[in-house]
């Protein structure tokens, strides 16, 4: 199909789509988290496929993480489905009711986005959460997955669309561009026919190329340069345990943590006790003058280090002299993603929280739960970092807009 032929079946579908009640939504969603079990022998060898093909081109360790499907993670995209599957429908919720002086009744009701486009890099669970999205709030999906990943998402897409049929639904409802092509990209980006807004995710490179070339509405979703300040007062047996957290239980993703700042009044019995934590996980990090000071295995720390989202074992260290430094250095370098402090001082949490701009903003707990699973979402399209139309996890409430609707008896304007 061509790309204008895939714009125009999305449109039908989501017509199509809206007209479903939450009932057959949720049958719908259910049969898709059978559907995938009963697939996941053949969504496995797909991946296999793409994870050969990732090694031979020498990704990352890190990517070839983002990559990987495994029967656990097949499990937790089922548990996704599911999750979305009891939450409240978002459609056709009025959320306002009034009555003019003129005896117009004028509310205002939750409506569907439409036709909802998404690219995205390497990570092929992408696939099911959006579509699993898009269907409980009434919106066609069309996928533009990465070409590390094409194996997998055919065969997850193959899955989607055996569900629609198997309800007696139009299968366009969610589709794939296969053509990986630079060209067929730029032309995604310019469907404002079809596409009312398009979702990117995945590389600053990928972010800014959509956000410069798309003539469809965006939802910049964000790289992660995400901080944990830790505090003067801070608990320091638990400053290393959400470190840990964030840094090492998945590096690849948006919401590790980048970039430690750590009061310098701790450093001298602090760093030390981060030291045997890095060295453990194998981490490098990248230290300013008075951390290399304390601990000279420390790599030195350029500017492009307090900015990088490495997406891997290593992260950037600074010393601070106060929070008001620390918040500094979050304005100056953070992508507005997650920032963490650690403290026991309830000021310099209040204070953190309500000056630090970001999209999720923390106390006492990592970064790596900026995610619409950990939030109780499902699922999310992707965390927004832009402050229109959503920010933080784009769920089902993010993939709604509102329309009025006015009831009268005859009136006309003088």
């Amino acid at each position: 199909m061509t790309m204008i032929e895939i714009g125009r079946e999305a449109k039908k579908a989501a017509r199509e789509l809206a007209r479903l009640s939450t009932k057959e939504k949720n049958e719908l969603l259910a049969a898709l988290a059978e559907e995938l079990k009963v697939k996941e022998e053949e969504i496995l060898q797909a991946n296999e496929e793409d994870l050969r093909s990732g090694k031979e081109g020498n990704l990352s360790e890190a990517l070839l993480d983002r990559l990987l499907l495994n029967p656990k993670r097949i499990d937790s995209m089922v548990e996704g489905i599911l999750s979305i599957r009891t939450m409240e429908d978002p459609i056709g919720k009025v959320l306002s009711m009034k009555t003019l002086e003129n005896g117009l009744q004028i509310g205002k009701k939750t409506v569907s986005l439409g036709v909802v486009g998404i690219i995205y890099e390497s990570r092929p669970n992408v696939t099911i959460d959006t579509a699993a999205l898009c269907l409980k709030s009434s919106n066609a999906l069309i996928l533009r997955g990465g070409k590390e990943a094409i194996s997998s998402n055919k065969a997850l897409v193959s899955v989607i669309q055996a569900a629609l049929v198997k309800k007696g639904l139009n299968p366009h409802m969610v589709q794939l561009i296969e053509d990986l092509s630079y060209e067929t990209a730029g032309e995604f980006m310019r469907m404002n026919e079809y596409l009312d807004v398009l979702i990117p995710r995945g590389s600053a490179r990928l972010i800014q190329r959509v956000v410069k070339e798309s003539t469809v509405p965006v939802i910049e979703t964000g790289v992660g340069n995400c901080h944990i300040y830790v505090d003067e007062s801070a608990d320091e047996t638990m400053a290393l345990s959400i470190i840990e957290n964030a840094k090492t239980q998945r590096t690849g993703v948006c919401n590790a943590m980048e970039s430690l700042l750590v009061h310098e009044a701790i450093i001298e019995r602090f760093l030390p006790k981060l030291e045997k934590l890095t060295k453990k996980h194998g981490v490098r990090v990248m230290a300013d003058e008075k951390g290399r000071e304390v601990i000279a295995s420390f790599n030195e720390a350029t500017e492009e280090d307090y900015a990088a989202e490495y997406l891997d074992l290593a992260f950037s260290l600074k010393t601070v002299a106060s929070l008001e430094e620390a918040m500094e250095h979050i304005a100056k370098y953070g992508t507005g993603h997650s920032e963490a402090i650690i403290t026991e001082n309830y000021g310099h949490a209040m204070t953190f929280l309500n000056e630090v701009d970001a999209a999720a903003v923390y106390v006492n707990a990592s970064t790596r739960f900026t995610d619409g699973q950990a939030m109780g979402m499902g699922a999310e399209m992707g965390i927004s970092t832009q402050k229109l139309h959503a920010r933080g996890p784009v769920g089902l409430t993010e993939l709604t807009s509102t329309k009025y609707i006015i009831f009268g008896q005859g009136q006309i304007r003088s």
